[in-house]
């Protein structure tokens, strides 16, 4: 695989795209304030093009706002917001299941409210929403094990609101739904998932990005899985979850990194900056 192009500044490639599909977490914030030179750099790029934030949140849109508006992420950074939640919610709405077990903090409920989905313990369920850990601040995957045996003895299907496998807030990384997920496969549960990398949310994405496509992430296993599997350009951001792996911000080291995880990305950068 090639080489990834080491970046001082978005300004650098942004000629050669019509639309940024950019993630958030990791990117624009951190899980606790706006990463504000992030927040410029969309800014700055919106004056010629589109930007589409893709995230693996599992919320519908509004919850995001909400989130925006208190990190100080500024409405006109973006054209658009697509998450993992609203592809979930999409498909609860063509299931049309009657009851359903939700593995996952409140504040995730947005995802089926006004569904007319009534909330059971596992025992009743017909399927299983994860969202992610109940507290994600102290607990971790294995503190499932019991639960996701129950399911899986009553053959229950999985619906994963959030692929990832971890974020980081505040510098700490804190386990996500897709780590349950995966945990849940291991024991031979079947999973559906929604958001990056499924090639699917990128069909919601291409509503509104048009034209050339950079995606921009700091997941290898999410944004730039995804993006390559979409056949879009990627850059990835070093200062995320990766970024301990990250040893040195040269072309060589970051191409070892991605060929073992087996993605290419067109660039790199540190932190996001126009």
């Amino acid at each position: 695989m090639p080489s990834p192009q080491i970046l001082s500044g978005l300004r650098e490639i942004a000629p050669n795209y019509d639309s940024l599909v950019c993630d958030v977490w990791g990117v624009l914030h951190n899980g606790h304030v706006a990463n504000r030179a992030a927040v410029e750099a969309l800014r700055a790029f919106r004056e010629r093009g589109k930007v589409v934030l893709l995230s693996n949140a599992p919320r519908p849109k509004h919850d995001l706002l909400v989130q925006f508006e208190r990190y100080g992420i500024p409405e006109d950074a973006y054209d658009e917001i697509v998450t993992s939640g609203i592809a979930t919610r999409l498909d609860l709405e063509r299931r049309k299941p009657l009851t359903m077990y939700h593995l996952g903090p409140e504040r995730d409920r947005g995802i089926f409210e006004g569904l007319g989905i009534r909330e059971t313990e596992i025992a009743d369920a017909e399927v299983v929403l994860n969202s992610g850990l109940f507290n994600d601040d102290v607990e971790t995957p294995d503190d499932y094990k019991a639960a996701l045996a129950e399911m899986k003895s009553r053959g229950l299907l999985m619906l994963c609101a959030n692929p990832d496998w971890v974020v980081q807030r505040g510098g700490k990384l804190i386990w996500c739904a897709g780590a349950l997920a995966d945990a849940y496969e291991k024991t031979g549960g079947e999973v559906v998932y929604y958001g990056k990398p499924k090639p699917e949310i990128y069909d919601l994405v291409r509503r509104t990005a048009t034209g050339r496509l950079l995606a921009i992430g700091d997941g290898m296993h999410t944004d730039i899985k995804g993006a390559n599997a979409a056949g879009i350009d990627a850059l990835f951001i070093a200062d995320g979850i990766h970024g301990e792996d990250v040893r040195e911000m040269t072309a060589e080291h970051l191409a070892e990194l991605f060929a073992k995880a087996g993605v290419a990305a067109r660039a790199a950068m540190q932190t996001l900056s126009w």
